[in-house]
């Protein structure tokens, strides 16, 4: 009897408790006197990574990665429709041009309404999301208002802030392309390149218990009480103590989540639910002030505080995320990619003035392709080694020339035609330059659109030079190359400012013999003694688990990381004529053109063995007796130099655990060493990695190759590059 009575008495004080809809508060704002929590959704969609951008898209080719953008787009603008108070940031227009192609016209004027409303902001609002060390700032220009003129075009807005937060290391001349107001950019810009800049104390993820993905492991906020496990209070308190945790070590009262990462919101209900309720029950609470917000309100809100911000002079390179992990290898890796992006840079700034002039036309330049290869996991080649066909395969013109491949100057000259040569100049001043196209014949004679004739050498192309070129036309082109070029052709052409000039192709000379062992400036009358050698660092292949994270993220010498292991000179089997330097790793070519003040050097790398399960990376070195006091220059995306110290950091104690790694910079224009009566510099074509390490030496690392695990994946390092 006593049991039956206890079991009406429960069963009665249930059916007193209901299960009913909850109208959450999500409207409130900034609170000024607590601390507020800016929640910020968003997602981080690599335009390019281990998959191409159309894959990513669709959500195809998910083995690699299970990632489908189109299905955060559809699930975030559907949560955001259900509630005014949410917002959304997107920053990759290479995405959202593509979804927004394929929306009707209702839901285009609802989009349009979110935007203006606040409730999507579009952040740094480029075609993707840059890398900073190695670009040109004219490529980082070019593709941040690609995107922009997007989003100016169908909404009438600019992006009011940026969201660079996946890049590996920040450049100055980042800041100065914010150009807001607290890292002192540019040195020739002063206080107009300061822009204000806020750290996460963590990756561009929520705080540990706050991820609310699919299947994620963080306990939601279960407030039925119908229901077992009920929690509120208990999930309050864990977003109290994060927040006062992150508040101890942030300036001001206002602290910032990034509520999502890569590719998250696919199903963007199950993070808006779990932000809801904690908007709601952590305001009730009281302790913290709770609420949706983006990057703009964020900086706004700090800003208001009138607080005085300390001052970051130069750039955030070399980046390490810890001991002997500093991420200096992506500087040079995939040379040859990166010296095709600059090559098509060039034609783009081009085909622009070309396109002004003519007028636009529906053949133009790619844009889009060039845009997308200045993302920071495509330009950087931090991927796996799947086609280019989204940063290459689009591009024209004798598009592999790097390869010394060109039908036209082939096919034409073998069939006894003459070849009609336009060389345009974009630029604001008359030049001469050397130009230089692969020839199957001799006998040939350049004139000018005068007649006159213009004198020229043919260059012998080297063995090493033709391997490669039949090898990558065969993988792009399905095919092997018809003919074959046996030499180069060069000539001196002449250019007036933002014009061009017109040669005829028709007889050439052998050139002399030599080794480059000085450098001779014959208009200053400067001469110093260099010696060039090569040599290679043994990468570190390390373990495969770090201690201190879960995932496998080796500390080994690879895309990212740069960890050498000893180094070992490369020794040179001999000369052949027309300064040709051929070992059994690379071979080099020195040019010397007659009345320039410049030496030129090109190098042929690889295969690189790997027989010893070692990766490889290939440096060389100018040396001279220059006394430099271990201070060198290199620049910023191609438009400031940076003066850097060896071994030495101007805004904290450097503690030097790996001397090589650590001293290493990008650079995309060049590095300059000097001391008192004399300077050296080295320019290069495409973004590299370099470094002073010894007084009176500039370094280059040219190539690598390596083989390691990077995060989930496995990745092969390994191309054979014509520089």
């Amino acid at each position: 009897m006593e049991v039956k009575i206890l079991f009406a008495i429960l069963l009665a004080g249930l059916f007193l408790l209901e299960s009913k809809h909850i109208a959450y508060n999500t409207s409130q704002g900034i609170v000024p006197d607590k601390i507020n929590v800016h929640l910020v959704p968003h997602s981080h969609d690599d335009v390019r990574w281990l998959k191409t951008v159309d894959q990513y898209y669709v959500g195809a080719n998910n083995s690699i990665r299970g990632a489908c953008v189109q299905n955060v787009l559809d699930s975030v603008i559907s949560a955001l429709l259900d509630d005014k108070n949410r917002k959304f940031i997107y920053v990759e227009m290479a995405f959202f041009q593509r979804w927004w192609r394929q929306q009707s016209e209702a839901l285009k004027t609802k989009v349009k309404d979110l935007v203006n409303s606040g409730q999507l902001e579009f952040i740094n609002g480029g075609m993707c999301m840059h890398d900073e060390a190695t670009p040109h700032y004219i490529d980082m220009i070019d593709q941040t208002t690609i995107g922009h003129q997007f989003i100016k075009d169908e909404f009438g807005q600019k992006p009011k802030a940026g969201w660079q937060i996946d890049p590996f290391g920040h450049s100055a001349v980042q800041a100065y392309l914010l150009g807001a107001d607290v890292v002192g950019g540019s040195k020739s810009l002063g206080s107009s390149s300061q822009i204000y800049i806020g750290v996460f104390p963590r990756h561009y993820d929520p705080p540990d218990g706050f991820t609310f993905e699919i299947n994620d492991v963080s306990p939601p906020i279960q407030n039925d009480t119908l229901l077992f496990d009920y929690n509120v209070q208990e999930r309050v308190n864990d977003f109290v103590g994060a927040a006062v945790a992150q508040a101890n070590v942030t300036r001001t009262n206002h602290i910032i989540w990034a509520m999502g990462t890569d590719f998250w919101y696919q199903y963007a209900n199950s993070w808006f639910r779990q932000m809801d309720k904690f908007i709601h029950y952590v305001n009730m609470d009281g302790h913290v002030n709770a609420f949706y917000s983006t990057p703009s309100i964020y900086t706004d809100a700090k800003f208001a505080t009138n607080e005085l911000w300390p001052l970051k002079t130069g750039d955030f390179f070399p980046y390490a995320d810890r001991e002997n992990a500093y991420w200096t290898g992506y500087f040079t890796i995939r040379t040859a990619f990166k010296g095709y992006v600059r090559m098509m840079s060039g034609y783009y700034l081009a085909a622009r003035q070309l396109e002004f002039c003519k007028g636009r036309s529906s053949l133009g330049p790619n844009t889009d392709a060039l845009a997308i290869a200045q993302h920071h996991d495509a330009f950087s080649e931090l991927r796996l080694n799947t086609r280019n066909e989204n940063s290459v395969t689009k591009f024209h013109q004798c598009p592999l020339l790097n390869i010394s491949y060109c039908p036209p100057s082939e096919t034409v000259l073998s069939n006894g035609k003459s070849l009609v040569i336009v060389v345009y100049h974009p630029l604001g001043w008359k030049r001469e330059e050397v130009i230089r196209i692969p020839v199957p014949i001799e006998g040939l004679i350049v004139h000018d659109s005068g007649g006159r004739e213009i004198e020229s050498q043919l260059l012998p192309l080297s063995t090493t030079s033709m391997n490669t070129r039949n090898f990558h036309v065969k993988a792009y082109l399905g095919r092997s190359p018809s003919g074959m070029p046996k030499y180069w052709l060069a000539f001196v052409a002449s250019v007036p400012p933002l014009g061009f000039s017109t040669y005829t192709v028709s007889g050439a000379k052998q050139t002399d013999e030599g080794k480059l062992s000085r450098f001779v400036n014959s208009k200053n009358l400067v001469t110093e003694f260099a010696e060039q050698s090569y040599s290679y660092y043994s990468g570190y292949n390390g373990t495969n688990k770090d201690p201190q994270i879960l995932l496998p993220c080796p500390k080994a010498s690879g895309a990212y990381v740069f960890r050498p292991n000893g180094t070992f000179p490369i020794k040179s089997d001999g000369r052949v004529p027309l300064t040709v330097m051929r070992g059994p790793v690379m071979d080099e070519i020195t040019r010397v053109y007659r009345g320039k003040e410049h030496a030129e050097v090109e190098f042929n790398i690889g295969p690189i063995p790997v027989d010893d399960e070692f990766g490889k990376e290939i440096t060389t070195q100018i040396s001279t007796a220059m006394k430099t006091n271990k201070t060198f220059y290199t620049d910023s995306n191609g438009r400031d130099f940076s003066k850097r110290i060896r071994d030495y950091r101007d805004d904290w104690d450097l503690q030097v655990n790996q001397p090589v790694a650590g001293n290493y910079y990008p650079i995309n224009l060049g590095i300059y060493v000097e001391d008192e009566s004399k300077e050296l510099s080295v320019l290069v074509d495409r973004a590299v990695g370099g470094s002073s390490l010894v007084d009176g030496q500039i370094e280059l690392m040219l190539h690598r190759f390596l083989l390691l695990r990077i995060y989930f994946y496995s990745i092969l390092m390994h191309h054979i590059d014509d520089n």
